[in-house]
């Protein structure tokens, strides 16, 4: 921390690291005889790879202050994300001094990434401004993570549920094999900054705008926002057993580390419709994340679901003189790379018992056979630990990997072809082939 300087509880809660240095907790740990804390004793995470707080960014709040870099952070082995391997000082005195109308600048952008060095992306942006005056860095990133050139190419957009192709014989294998379905993406206002840069008035003006959207969903859609800060104990229990709480911010993940956290849990809220199939988190990571979802693996009702609401947020903001945020290069915008375009992620949860068994066994090479599968057909498996783990019950999460490039249409059909295909495999194993067989039958697959 620097100077030594001893302080109150009551001071040490006003400092921008509070939260992070551990709270109360830490702060009775160290404190002394007297009850103070001598910060001397004290090491600032958020200081260590370089940088200082910025006291004069209009965008601090009591519980946050922004860093400024006057120089390339200071990065480690440990720095894991796409910004420090693209962050290089050409890069950085090209854009050290580059500000948005709104304030967000280029030190905003790597701050997440700076202070939370296991981020697979490490960077943010705080308006839609960022992705145009901070593209030579954003662009490279874009690049590396899914492998999409943003100065050359376009982005499709298609929400029409009707042109999925979903055939009986493919219903009848969903039913069986898939316990739930979910389709999900985020969705921002133009004109307002994103939560990483907002303003106490933005994230009201949004929070108001998407309140008008789901005061106007009508029939299935219709249903209840619940302001995050005033929910009752009964409210929460319920929608923690749902799970429909998002994560609370922490020093590990994104939204602290880029300022979205502050004033929390301020003009953030949930909705759900009445049969609580559709699901909208309201200025978490982005503006809207809204979330199509149902049990069984009917993928075109999902969809359908999807698209509606994706409308309704469309006509919100036209309503409020505005729109979303979208361009031809880079489709959807929102807070991070990782969720440009169709921002799409439409998953499954699918029962493979027998590929399921190989992940418990003791072959390495069989272990990866899951994962081998999914990659060939572009989807992401996911166990109960997350990737390269087994599930339990054998139910395993499996999604599409790419957002950006093509269709919502495009992408969800992927999806259905990609698991028809897995659960072809499956069948396979459980009718007797081995792990040989199944590389096999993939390699076929994916010639044809």
């Amino acid at each position: 921390m620097g100077a030594s300087a001893s302080v109150t509880l009551d001071e040490v809660n006003k400092l921008p690291q509070f939260t992070i240095l551990g709270g109360e907790e830490k702060y009775n740990e160290l404190k002394g005889e007297d009850g103070n804390l001598d910060l001397s004793k004290v090491e600032d995470p958020y200081l260590k790879y370089g940088g200082a707080y910025d006291m004069e960014d209009p965008k601090n709040t009591n519980d946050f202050k922004y860093l400024k870099f006057d120089a390339v952070p200071a990065f480690t082995e440990a720095h894991k994300s796409a910004m420090a391997k693209h962050l290089t000082p050409e890069i950085f005195e090209k854009l050290k001094d580059v500000k948005s109308s709104k304030g967000y600048t280029l030190s905003n952008v790597i701050m997440t990434g700076v202070v939370t060095p296991h981020l697979g992306v490490g960077a943010t942006a705080g308006d839609e401004e960022c992705w145009d005056i901070f593209s030579d860095l954003f662009n490279k990133i874009i690049m590396d993570w899914h492998g999409y050139d943003a100065e050359t190419q376009t982005h499709p957009m298609d929400l029409d549920p009707s042109k999925l192709v979903f055939t009986d014989e493919q219903k009848t294998k969903f039913n069986t094999y898939v316990a739930s379905t979910r389709i999900r993406a985020a969705r921002n206002i133009a004109g307002y900054s994103l939560p990483c840069g907002s303003t106490e008035e933005d994230r009201a003006g949004v929070e108001n705008v998407l309140k008008q959207a789901f005061a106007g969903l009508t029939g299935e859609l219709a249903g209840t926002y619940y302001e995050l800060g005033g929910l009752s104990d009964e409210q929460r229990d319920f929608l923690l057993q749902k799970g429909f709480l998002f994560q609370i911010p922490s020093a590990r993940n994104l939204l602290t580390g880029a300022g979205a956290a502050r004033s929390w849990p301020n003009n953030r809220g949930i909705f759900h419709n009445e049969a609580q199939t559709a699901l909208c988190w309201v200025n978490e990571e982005d503006h809207c994340r809204i979330i199509s979802m149902e049990m069984g693996g009917d993928i075109p009702s999902v969809f359908t679901r999807f698209c509606a609401l994706s409308e309704a947020m469309k006509a919100s903001a036209e309503a409020n003189g505005t729109k979303l945020m979208w361009t031809e290069k880079l489709g959807f915008l929102g807070t991070c790379p990782s969720n440009l375009g169709t921002g799409l992620r439409a998953s499954v949860m699918v029962k493979l018992e027998n590929f399921n068994k190989l992940l418990e066994g003791d072959n390495h090479e069989d272990k990866e056979l899951l994962e081998q599968v999914c990659s060939a057909f572009d989807l992401q498996p996911r166990g109960s630990a997350g990737e390269h783990s087994p599930a339990v019950g054998a139910k395993f999460d499996v999604s599409n990997k790419q957002r950006l490039g093509f269709s919502e249409v495009q992408l969800v059909q992927k999806m259905i072809d990609g698991v028809s295909k897995v659960i072809e495999l499956e069948e396979m194993l459980a009718g007797g082939a081995t792990p040989a067989d199944v590389r096999v039958k993939v390699q076929e697959l994916t010639a044809a």
